[in-house]
């Protein structure tokens, strides 16, 4: 049987519990796949009826092609669908409730506007903003023509759409929506931030501004996530804040994690995976270490458990399992 839950939003689902959830995170499929591969990625999981189901959203990318008269053509394409209809498709299929991801990036805010209508119309009341990142082969951010440049300024533009107002201002009788609003926090800090206060201070401003809780990036080091869940307190952060895992599978993940998502791996860690002789006894390895880190999150009373699947559901369906 799949979980009944749908139509709750991300804190009363956290409100409402008796103990600590579990919540996945999944990639849209690549472009040519049919919804049937995000089912198969799911099925497996569906059985710890996980509360919500965090869906990626991968920005536009674009080419340079030249032109017959020698000019330059920008070519934009997606590699990945967007997140509207998968997320109306899983909770179709399995009754939960889903939480697509809002990004600044190749975004104007007209756009930005008509998928939030979408989501609203779906049925679908969580959202997680984010900035996003940079485009591909582009050193920093740089937002659409029209768009938002900082996470916050897509919150508040979500934040005005549930005050009922709409970029239209002249329109009369609007509906507001009812948008939860998600935000992400970095327990080693965002790569772009000064230091962790400031990074501190943007968080806090994002919470105040309307962000009912935070999920946070991936780390391997539970001390971490502790001292950036007690700065965050010091600092006036007051809303749930909830630990986002993932497993390391291979060997070579030890050194693309920490150049693409700027978190340090303990030595332990790496060191047990380095001594491993394949692939599938460093997967055995980081499945142990997850779930060591899940178990004393757990534990200590954490809210939610949130997993980033990432094209490994038996490794997190293993961990599950054992808790």
């Amino acid at each position: 049987m799949f979980a009944n839950n749908l139509q709750m939003k991300v804190i009363d689902h956290i409100r409402k519990a008796n103990g600590t959830l579990v919540s996945l995170e999944i990639l849209p499929p690549l472009k040519g796949k049919g919804i049937q591969a995000v089912y198969d990625h799911l099925d497996i999981l569906m059985e710890f009826n996980p509360s919500f189901i965090n869906v990626t959203y991968h920005r536009s990318e674009h080419k340079n092609k030249k032109k017959p008269d020698g000019s330059v053509e920008k070519v934009v394409y997606r590699k990945r669908p967007g997140t509207e209809a998968i997320c109306g498709s899983i909770m179709n299929r399995y009754r939960v409730d889903t939480v697509p991801h809002l990004i600044c990036g190749g975004f104007n805010i007209e756009d930005t506007e008509d998928a939030l209508l979408t989501l609203n119309y779906l049925g679908i009341d969580n959202v997680l903003v984010l900035r996003g990142d940079a485009e591909k082969n582009e050193p920093t951010f740089v937002p659409e023509i029209g768009g938002h440049r900082y996470a916050i300024d897509l919150l508040k533009q979500v934040d005005n759409l549930n005050k009922g107002i709409y970029l239209e201002e002249e329109l009369k009788g609007t509906n507001g929506t009812t948008f939860c609003i998600g935000v992400a926090g970095y327990p080693e800090k965002h790569f772009e931030a000064v230091n962790m206060q400031t990074d501190l201070m943007h968080l806090k401003n994002k919470v105040d501004a309307g962000a009912e809780y935070i999920v946070t990036q991936m780390f391997f080091n539970n001390k971490k996530f502790f001292a950036f869940e007690k700065a965050c307190r010091e600092a006036g952060i007051t809303v749930p804040i909830i630990p986002g895992l993932k497993p390391i599978s291979t060997k070579k993940q030890l050194s693309i994690i920490p150049n693409t998502f700027y978190v340090d791996i303990p030595f332990d860690l790496s060191n047990a995976i380095n001594k491993c002789v394949d692939d599938e006894a460093a997967e055995k390895v980081g499945e142990e270490w997850l779930l060591a880190q899940s178990k004393e999150l757990k534990e200590a009373g954490a809210p939610v458990l949130h997993y980033y699947t990432l094209g490994k559901p038996n490794v997190i369906a293993n961990v599950i399992k054992q808790l």
